[in-house]
């Protein structure tokens, strides 16, 4: 040891800190070398002469960068203030701080309290000029490398998403492939969900009126028990997060996107905090190549739902108010003719409360008299008769549209079903050939293997029974069409027949918004004003034209 690394008396009779610290818990997992290398650094501190040696490693997974609280440099901190600590030994300047507000904060506490500091390279005073500027430039040195593999490692990342290449993350319902890259997921019951989504989206034309009909039909939807490795699934009952995931993703229309999202970082108690996952506008998506990967809809498609969505959302689209809520069948539809503003609607009385349009902007916001007020009965019926003159040339066509879907939703819950009972066998297959490959003396590990196999077959035996009740709902459950075409008007006053609920696909639904979404969990079928609705759609506007 030399004489310019020797050490005084008061400063060896304070305490040696070793700081330990890997930047990822990756790092801290697999490379051990270099934390062993680290926590050697405490025989270090006793051949220097230390006494006591104490070892802060409280920092182990957490960056340096000075985006993320480290418990363990605080403390460090605190005990430099408190004048305790008469060196710090560390690997090298980049395990104290990749950045230099940490850094320097660091140096002149220890310039303060006389406190070394020691790496691999030898014992720097931060109390003399030259040792000051030649740990500033460690520190500065360290700062910079770490910008630089940042920026390293990020601009190539994006060059191979450019090209599609980089492999992201990818919504349920597709793999990345080892042969052709990013492909269909090979289970069929899962494609099978997907698809069914649109379909049904596609013919509702809201989104929680599909999550209510798979619901009714108990389909289930795959959530991820791995984590992020998306191999393994558990099927639950479907929710309403599945289905707007889904309809909102556009990997499903064969693009594919990165940078769909970007980073905030704002100041809080003096440290800079980073968050993420906040969404950008489409235009600033980084990375969006079409006809990257097979699809499960078009792009066309796409732009369509997203559309609805937004339409279907409460608050205003394009300048008018979506309309959602009530039984009035011209909610959101009346303009003024005195001051241009939207009708709003009201529901009076007990019972069977009745609609009542009224213009009361300019009573609420600038204390005028109302403009006018009047019952919602009359010109609803007026609407209903004009509705029905003017769509019932294709009344034929409706039945036999209607007929033409009851076929295709019966078609899908029967595809479904069979594909989770295939599902269902295939594990109790496999919960059976492992209970017959384990040792029976080992009970164990027998007894849980029996277990498994029990409810793998009892979920068989549910999954057979949900099919032959389908099958049973299917062959008694067949509406009759056929008077739909000879009176159509009495199909539109009927209050609980469902033929006109099964024809309401049958005509376009630009003008349909759902009219049950604030009074429980129910559809549109449920309620004979909103299957007029429904079944209305362009000819309820042309009837307000």
């Amino acid at each position: 040891m030399s004489n310019s690394d020797l050490l005084p008396a008061a400063v060896l009779r304070r305490k040696a800190v070793v700081y330990v610290r890997q930047s990822t818990q990756t790092q801290v997992q697999t490379n051990l070398e270099s934390k062993r290398r680290q926590y050697d650094l405490v025989a270090e501190a006793r051949r220097r002469g230390f006494a006591q040696v104490e070892v802060i490693d409280d920092d182990l997974g957490r960056s340096a960068s000075g985006m993320v609280a480290r418990p363990g440099f605080d403390r460090l901190v605190a005990w430099l203030c408190a004048g305790e600590v008469g060196a710090v030994l560390c690997f090298d300047a980049s395990r104290l701080a990749r950045n230099g507000r940490d850094w320097h904060h660091l140096l002149e506490l220890c310039g303060l309290v006389e406190a070394r500091v020691i790496d691999l390279d030898g014992v720097y005073d931060p109390c003399r000029p030259n040792d000051r500027l030649l740990l500033g430039m460690k520190g500065s040195i360290s700062e910079f490398e770490l910008g630089v593999l940042r920026a390293r490692m990020f601009e190539a990342a994006r060059a191979k998403a450019h090209r599609g290449e980089l492999r992201i993350s990818v919504p349920i319902g597709y793999v990345w492939h080892r042969e052709i890259g990013l492909g269909f997921d090979p289970d069929l019951r899962l494609q099978e969900t997907i698809r069914l989504i649109f379909e049904r989206f596609r013919k509702l034309g809201s989104a929680r009126q599909v999550m209510l009909s798979l619901a009714t039909e108990e389909i289930h939807f795959p959530r991820p028990s791995d984590g992020k490795k998306m191999v393994s699934f558990d099927w639950t009952p479907i929710r309403y997060r599945n289905v707007i995931s889904v309809l909102k993703n556009p990997f499903y229309a064969g693009v594919y996107v990165y940078g769909k999202t970007e980073k905030r970082t704002t100041l809080v108690d003096g440290r800079l905090r980073k968050t993420y996952k906040h969404g950008k506008p489409v235009d600033q998506w980084d990375v969006m190549l079409k006809d990257h990967h097979e699809a499960y809809i078009d792009w066309a498609e796409f732009e369509r739902n997203q559309k609805q969505l937004a339409f279907n959302a409460y608050g205003k689209v394009d300048g008018a108010k979506s309309g959602r809520g009530g039984r009035a069948l011209l909610a959101g539809m009346l303009s003024c003719g005195r001051c241009g503003r939207r009708l709003v609607v009201a529901y009076v009385g007990r019972g069977v409360p009745q609609a009542v349009y009224r213009c009361d902007r300019p009573n609420l916001q600038l204390a005028q008299p109302r403009c006018f007020t009047f019952g919602g009965r009359r010109p609803d019926e007026a609407v209903a008769r004009e509705l029905l003159r003017a769509v019932e040339p294709l009344a034929i066509e409706a039945a036999l549209h209607a007929e033409r879907r009851h076929m295709e939703v019966q078609a899908d819950q029967r595809r479904i079903s069979e594909l989770e009972l295939q599902q269902a066998r295939y594990d109790a297959t496999l919960a059976e050939r492992r209970y017959a490959a384990c040792d029976p003396v080992n009970r164990l590990i027998a007894a849980q293997l029996e277990k498994s196999w029990e409810t793998a077959l009892q979920r068989v035996l549910a999954c057979e029974q949900r099919l032959n009740a389908v099958e049973q709902k299917h062959a008694t459950a067949k509406p009759d069409l056929s008077g739909l075409a000879e009176d159509l008007a009495g199909a539109w006053n009927a209050p609980g027949d469902d033929a006109l609920a099964t024809a309401a696909a049958a005509f376009p639904r630009q003008g349909h918004r759902c009219r049950c979404r604030r009074r429980g969990p129910r559809s549109c079928a449920d309620d004979p004003l909103a299957r007029r609705t429904a079944f209305a759609g362009e000819g309820h506007q042309a009837a307000l034209r």
